[in-house]
Formats: structure tokens, sequence, C-alpha cells
């Protein structure tokens, strides 16, 4: 071990320093549960805590927030399917059905271990990455990191779902919705709807929220039971957690190297990267079937990968300067605070700076674990409890999750109308990972095609790590092809309700085409530069709806086709999807007319009442308790919550405000 690094363990094991680290790992976890939030926001918290700090503890407690922020997210992707952060995306496809099985302690247990095994691991690549990795990162040009979107697009055809056809179309979708606002190289305005929300791209943090969080309230709510189907939570969970991820070793170290190397491709980062490890993860294994229904290999890949991005995008961050993602451009502003200067020169002068981060990223990826496992027990109960009475919380902190977007009131209205679709693709047996990882990748194809063309033209084939990386992606489309699932058997549609089971299904196809003819109509306005990218999306989506129309027009057809799970999943005791999309209308309506704060407590207060048949007394606590939670973080984030039109005549105190 050289001085260096002995010098930063020295430095790091003093009780300043280690104070720092856990009140860094503590603020981490927080932000982490708290959805759409993110380490981007807690490390922009901490900025004004830094200036004049030691450098040592400052370094601590920046690099305990980051390290641990995928960490905790797990607590609300697992336990009641709202992705935590976008790096916890991934986990909830298999994490919250555990949950709804009742092992949601057993699924936190995966998470974990694989979390601190893919954060140690990322702490291990970095070590040795500030020695070699600057060669490699420099070879890294935009024709490298176009054929990484493109590896990462060919693994969609493997989520797609048990129809290739509607998944394809679902990531196609993905692709038009990433269309809307400026275009990413010419700032031109495309397809705004006439709104002023529109004149930027719709945020990452509203589209996962409503693709992932929303249809999973409803489906319970519409179950009107707890979120653990059994009511239980198995006490040996934790024990079998850890033999689930031991199982899977080899599978958990592969996905680590994953999250480690596109870590440190900048710009790729954490929206993806527990896609590509998922996507990973169902082509290498065995019974593919299962992905998707609660399989713990769900859970490892995704969580492996998230935790070992970080050591990996440190490596770009502290050689070059260049930040690896919105986290790593915050921490770069805190290096220049505590007057440390990223770059030859840190490596050169500050190598005992470099290790402390490398240690602070494993020790805090323990502390950080070790947090969770302790407080897991008594949060996992919250799934045992009748969701009528989590339901309406879980919608409010959706919905303020969703504000910290852009903090305008398009940020709720487009959470709602996605979130409609979101409702209906579910219901339809729609791939909804595919259309986020179409949205995500949408703004990088665009670029990368145009930055690739006019730097290399087709001379960007010859390039080694090019060649590599297409070979890959063949393979990765063969291993879809060759190992998806077969259709099922046809079915016949026939008799008095033939017509009631399709027509819901007509009209959502009905609404995608028009979407899709409304962005090719605008992309046909614009120059081949501005133009090219939505026409090509609108023209493959209704390319891939073709098929799916084409076998619903007859009676005859694989029964993947007319899957709807409002026929499948009969009879249900709660009421209809439309039931509770018309109460999330009432709430936005009466939001703008009274604010944000105020709506949403009142709708908290009546839903508890209502629904779930409280005392008044009580619901009106439920009600006043979340609008103090509301008023505590708008004070901490200087946040000023949707005004409605009250407020243009009554100034409302504090925390209504």
């Amino acid at each position: 071990m050289s001085d260096a690094a002995l010098l930063a363990l020295a430095q790091l094991t003093t009780l300043q320093t280690m104070l720092a680290l856990v009140a860094g790992v503590v603020t981490g976890l927080v932000v982490g549960i708290l959805p759409g939030l993110g380490g981007t926001a807690g490390l922009a918290l901490l900025l004004p805590l830094v200036f004049g700090m030691d450098p040592n503890s400052a370094l601590a407690m920046m690099i305990g927030l980051v390290a641990v922020t995928t960490t905790s997210d797990t607590f609300p992707s697992v336990l009641m399917g709202i992705p935590g952060t976008s790096g916890s995306q991934a986990t909830v496809l298999d994490g919250f059905p555990m949950t709804k099985r009742g092992e949601g302690t057993r699924a936190l247990s995966i998470a974990f271990v694989s979390s601190l095994f893919g954060g140690i691991f990322g702490a291990f690549v970095l070590s040795f990455a500030v020695f070699f990795a600057k060669p490699i990162i420099l070879q890294i040009g935009f024709g490298e990191q176009f054929m990484l979107v493109i590896l990462a697009l060919s693994m969609v055809g493997i989520l797609t779902g048990a129809n290739l056809w509607k998944g394809l179309a679902a990531c196609s979708l993905g692709l038009l919705l990433g269309t809307l606002g400026a275009a990413p190289m010419s700032g031109v305005q495309r397809a705004t709807f006439g709104s002023d929300y529109l004149l930027d791209p719709l945020p990452l943090v509203v589209v996962g929220l409503a693709m992932f969080a929303t249809p999973e309230i409803v489906n319970l709510l519409r179950r009107q039971s707890s979120i653990s189907e059994t009511g239980k939570l198995a006490p040996t969970g934790w024990l079998k957690g850890f033999k689930d991820w031991a199982s899977n070793w080899w599978l958990s170290l592969r996905c680590s190297m994953i999250g480690s190397i596109i870590g440190a491709l900048p710009g790729l980062g954490g929206s993806v990267v527990d896609w590509i490890a998922y996507g990973h993860a169902v082509q290498t294994t065995k019974n593919r079937e299962s992905y998707g229904t609660g399989d713990p290999r769900g859970v490892v890949a995704p969580e492996s990968a998230n935790n070992a991005k970080e050591g990996g995008a440190l490596v770009p961050t502290l050689l070059l300067g260049i930040p690896g993602s919105g986290s790593m451009a915050i921490l770069l502003g805190g290096l220049v605070l505590i007057g440390i200067e990223p770059g030859k020169d840190m490596i050169d002068n500050n190598m005992d700076k470099v290790y402390l981060m490398i240690w602070s990223i494993a020790a805090a990826n323990i502390v950080g674990a070790g947090i969770c496992f302790f407080l897991a027990p008594q949060i996992a109960r919250i799934t045992t409890i009748r969701y009528t009475l989590i339901a309406p919380f879980m919608i409010g902190i959706i919905f303020f999750a969703a504000f910290q977007a852009t903090r305008n009131w398009g940020d709720l209205i487009a959470l709602l109308l996605l979130s409609v679709l979101a409702i209906y693709m579910k219901r339809f047996g729609w791939s909804r990972p595919a259309l986020l990882i179409g949205f995500v990748l949408s703004e990088r194809v665009e670029s990368s095609v145009y930055q690739t063309v006019t730097l290399y033209g087709a001379s960007f084939l010859q390039r080694p790590i090019v060649m590599a990386l297409l070979v890959l992606t063949v393979l990765s489309i063969a291993l879809a092809v060759f190992f998806k699932q077969k259709s099922s058997e046809p079915l016949t549609v026939e008799g008095p309700h033939s017509q009631l089971q399709k027509w819901p299904q007509w009209i959502f196809i009905a609404g995608v085409i028009a979407f899709a003819l409304y962005v090719l109509q605008n992309g046909m306005q614009f120059n081949r530069l501005t133009g090219l990218f939505p026409t090509v999306a609108s023209i493959s989506t209704m390319v891939f709806l073709a098929p799916i129309i084409f076998a619903m027009a007859f009676k005859k057809a694989p029964s993947e086709f007319f899957y709807d799970a409002e026929r499948q999943n009969a009879p249900e005791s709660g009421r209809s999807a439309e039931f509770y999309i018309g109460m999330l209308v009432v709430m936005l309506l009466f939001a703008g007319l009274v604010g944000f704060v105020l709506g949403i407590a009142t709708f908290i207060t009546l839903f508890l009442r209502r629904a779930a048949q409280l005392d008044w007394w009580k619901a009106i606590a439920g009600g006043a308790g979340f609008v103090l939670f509301l008023g505590i973080i708008s004070h901490q984030l200087t946040l000023r919550y949707p005004t409605g039109l009250l407020q243009n005549f009554v100034t409302l105190p504090w925390p209504l405000q």
C-alpha cells in the first residue's frame, strides 16, 4: 500500500472526518428514500455547508452522500413500486413483485448486499483506474458513444414481454416522447402542442414516476389490500436474501463491471446503467420467463450496477475534470469550493485526496448498508398495512417528486397524462421498461448520429472499440431472438363479448397512431437535421403497430395481442382504474384553485376519511402531517410550490405556501 493510501486512511479515521462521512451517508439515505430527488439534489443541499470546511471532512461528506443514494432508493422501489431514483427503476420489475408475495425483507436483503458489493467494487475499480484509465477514456469518442447507445437499445428486444411487436412499438413510443421540445443539436422547438412547458424536453423523473409508480398504486388500490399479498414478512428473509446473492455472485460481479464501465462514460451514466445490467442478466441466464415476476436475479443485477457506477463516474471527473453525471457535475463544483482542482494536477499533487475518496466510497457503502439493514425491518412493515392508508401519502410524494423536475405546473400535468398512458400500457400488456429505455436514449441517439456522421462519416465503423461494440450488439440481438418466448396458442375471439374485449385496445392504439402522426407532420416542417429523428421515430412506431393492428382485425390471433388485465384479473373487489384517474384529475383541478399544498392536504384528508374510513380527526391529522412535511422540505430546499387562483388574492402563511 502506497504512502498516499496510508495517509488517506489515517485522515479518514479521524473523528471529525468520520462524523462528516456519517452525516453525508445519512443525508444520502434520506435523499434516496424520497422519490425524485437523488444525489444531484442532495449534493446541491451540501454545497453551502462544505464551503469553508476542512477539505478532508468536506470530501468525506460529499462522497458519503453520493455513494449511498442508490442504496436507500431501494426502499421505495422494492416496497412500494416507486423508483427512488432513475437508477432504481429496473429494480422495481422484480423487487416489487417479491414484496407483494410477502418477501419484502428478502428483496431488500438481496438489494443491500448487491449494493454493498457493487459499491466496494466501484471503489476497487477507481483505485486502479487513476493510473490506467486515462488513455482509454481519451479513446472514447462520439462513434464509440453512439455504438454504446445502440447496444443499450438492442437489449430492448429481451425486455419486451410476451409480445415482441408491442415491446418494439413501446420503445418507439419512448423515442417519440423524446422528440418533444427543443432539438438537442439545433435548439429548434418541435412538437410542443402549443405549450410553453414543452419548450424543454420532458423530464426523466416525471416519465419514470408515471411509468412505474402511478400504475402500481392504482392496481393496489383496486385490490383493496396491503402491498404484501400475504400480509406477513418472513423473518428468515434476510438470510435467504444473502444466499440469493451468494448463488448469483458471478452475475453480481459482471453487472458491477458493467456499472463501473458505463459510469465512466460521460453523459450515459445513471439513467441507463440499471437497464443495461438488467438486460444483460436476462440475456445471459436461464429460466428467463421468471424475470418480472419476482426473480432475485432481477434485483441482483441492477443493484450491483447502480452502486458500482459511482466509482466509475469518478474516473473522468477526477482524471479529466469531465463530469460523468449530474451529481458529478455538482461534485466538481464542490471540489473547486474546497480548493481542489481535478485533472492532472490532482493526480500529481493531491493523490492522498484521491485515495481519501476511494476509502470514503468503500466506508460509506459499508455504513450505508449497515444502517439500511438496521432500519429495514421497521420500514418493511409498511407493506403489511392496508394500502388505502398509505396510497394518498404516496400520491402526494409522487406529485411532490415530479414537481422537483422543473418546478412548474406542467410537471404535474405531464405526470397525470403520462400516468394515464402507463395505466393502459399495463392493462394491455405493453412494455413500460421498453418505453422508458427508448425515452432515456432518444436524445443520445439523435445527438450521436449527428456528431458521428459529421466528424467521421462511415469511417467510424473502422475504429477498434466501435467494431467490438458492434459485435456485442449483434450478439445481443441474436440472443434476444433466439431465446424469445414463443407466442401463445391462437385465441378465438367470438360471441357477444368480442367487441367488448377489443374496443378499449382499439382506442388506445388509435391514440398512439394520432400522436405518431402529429410528430411526423411536425417533423416534416423542419430541415433534414432537425426533422430526421422525429420522422424516423414516428414511422418506426407505425411500422411496429402494423402487425398488432393486422392481428386484432381478425378473429384469430395469439392471445397476447388481446391481453387485457381488466378481464384477465376479474373479478376485482375495488373500483375501476378510470375512477382513480378521475380522482387524480379532480385533485389537480382543486390544487389549481387553492394551491398545491392545500389541494394535496384536502385530497389526503378526504381519501383517508372516505376510502380508508378513518375518523375525521385522524384523517385531518394525516393531511396536516403531510402539510408539515411539505413545509419542512420547502424550507430546507427553498422551494415554492405551485400556486392556485386563491393565492392571487390571499397570502397564505407557512407551511401552506
